[in-house]
């Protein structure tokens, strides 16, 4: 198992509102740093006097040359670092669990796939294969979002359609709206998916990542050429505490990227 490592002092250096209850946070260290992460890998974040929480990292590459970590105030702890503002400072360890394999994907398709907040961890996907385009195959980026006000990185998400096919889709949608409406694999439909040249990464809500991954692996895909990053219940991020068991995994440690043949059944049984 891992072991645990007493957080660095980091201070925010920019703090950003994405949607309404969801902030992007740099960080930079405030003395010694840690060591560098990976795409899909996560920190544990801690807000003193209130707590920690396991975050993933949702660009490498901030404007401050910090870590960027995008964070939906939902309980005490990310209330509060959703509170921060630059100056502020919090305490940071990691790098904890395991990152995207895009070594494999090198010379294929990459297919990014995410739904609600699951863009954040995928993000660092994208600038990893647009900062080495001729290294890999396609890229296509499908988001979905509850509304649109919900949607991630709407600007960027703009901004990626010059060397990416990059699609928006919501549950809901608002005044205004011309975009898809509907659930994110219906935005595959419209994509000329290449099966056998493709890797897929998937994030967001465990359905919608159970059903992404089977309408993949039914349109060809093989299902160890799929990803999905499993955050569910991650609290200690050391492999001790047991929260984040899924059968014999425990996902801080395991995952929380982990390849579907791996975990498919798990996800099929009921309350596992």
């Amino acid at each position: 198992m891992s072991t645990v490592v007493p957080p660095l002092p980091y201070r925010v250096v920019d703090s950003r509102a994405e949607t309404g209850d969801t902030r992007s946070i740099e960080l930079v260290p405030a003395g010694e740093g840690l060591a560098p992460f990976s795409p899909g890998q996560f920190a544990m974040i801690y807000a003193f006097g209130v707590g920690d929480v396991p975050v993933s990292v949702s660009s490498l590459r901030g404007g401050h040359g910090g870590l960027v970590h995008t964070v939906r105030a939902v309980g005490a702890v990310s209330t509060a670092l959703y509170r921060l503002r630059p100056g502020d400072t919090v305490g940071l360890s990691g790098p904890y669990g395991t990152g995207w394999d895009l070594g494999a994907a090198a010379g294929h398709d990459v297919l990014v796939i995410a739904g609600g907040i699951g863009l954040a961890p995928l993000r660092p996907v994208v600038h990893a294969v647009l900062d080495r385009r001729d290294a890999y195959g396609r890229l296509a980026v499908l988001a979905g979002a509850r509304t649109p006000a919900d949607l991630l990185y709407r600007d960027e998400i703009g901004s990626w359609r010059d060397a990416a096919r990059a699609e928006v889709t919501v549950d809901r949608p608002g005044p205004g709206w011309r975009g898809a409406v509907g659930v994110v694999t219906t935005l595959l439909d419209h994509l000329d998916l290449r099966p056998g040249r493709t890797r897929a990464l998937v994030c967001g809500p465990e359905v919608m990542m159970r059903h992404t991954a089977r309408d993949l692996v039914a349109r060809g895909l093989a299902p160890h050429h799929v990803q999905v990053s499993l955050e569910r219940n991650m609290r200690c991020a050391t492999g001790h505490c047991g929260h984040c068991q899924l059968g014999p995994l425990l996902l801080c440690r395991d995952g929380p990227v982990v390849g579907y043949d791996r975990v498919a059944h798990l996800l099929l049984v009921r309350e596992l």
